[in-house]
């Protein structure tokens, strides 16, 4: 599996878990909620939530920006991006854009205050992805990343779980071992934690003028 990220494979992948997408991710709920605080979106704020799959974000995206803000979910795969639609109508928010396109296609017309990469490690991984969602943010804004990593390599355990849940979410193994460095090169120097037993990482910077 360590070959580059294939868009269709990828496809198939989500395809596939569009149904049981937003169970599997119940038990990375802290995570989400961490990485959403190191974004430190106020009221107004636009902000990409690249590769949003179901919309899981939104709810705590749209407390932090109101309905003066705006939310623009990009996601590739039209079974994951129904779901997120009709979470959208279910809830009412008005101030949702959603794009079925790969990042490197979509048109976003704003630009944002912020972008969240929530376990999208094939995008990450994708120098012209980045670029795309990098060139669509404002000086200072605020840009957040978090997903698989390796652990230290004693730390066995932790790995074999990192393994198991790649082969079942990511399309390629590379760059497991720092997978924001695409994202450090367009954006900047981040600010990384950990969890999980080193597992998971959250990656924070902003961007410079």
């Amino acid at each position: 599996m360590v070959r580059a990220s294939d868009r269709q494979f990828a496809l198939e992948q989500y395809r596939k878990r569009a149904g049981a997408y937003d169970l599997e991710l119940a038990a990375f709920e802290p995570i989400r909620r961490m990485a959403i605080e190191r974004l430190q979106l106020t009221p107004g704020d636009t902000v990409l939530d690249v590769g949003c799959g179901t919309g899981l974000s939104f709810g705590l995206l749209q407390r932090a920006i109101g309905s003066g803000g705006h939310i623009v979910g990009i996601e590739q795969c039209p079974e994951m991006l129904a779901k997120a639609r009709a979470r959208v109508a279910e809830q009412g928010w008005a101030n949702v854009t959603l794009i079925n396109s790969p990042i490197q296609q979509a048109r976003i017309t704003r630009k944002a205050d912020a972008a969240i990469f929530h376990f999208t490690h094939d995008i990450l991984r994708d120098e012209q992805a980045v670029r795309k969602v990098a060139q669509s943010l404002k000086p200072g804004a605020r840009v957040v990343a978090a997903g698989l990593q390796w652990a230290p390599p004693w730390a066995w355990l932790t790995n074999t779980f990192v393994m198991a849940a790649a082969l079942h979410s990511v399309t390629s193994l590379e760059g497991l071992g720092q997978p924001w460095s695409v994202l450090s090169q367009h954006i900047g120097e981040m600010d990384i934690s950990t969890t999980l037993l080193g597992g998971v990482y959250i990656a924070s910077a902003v961007v410079g003028p």
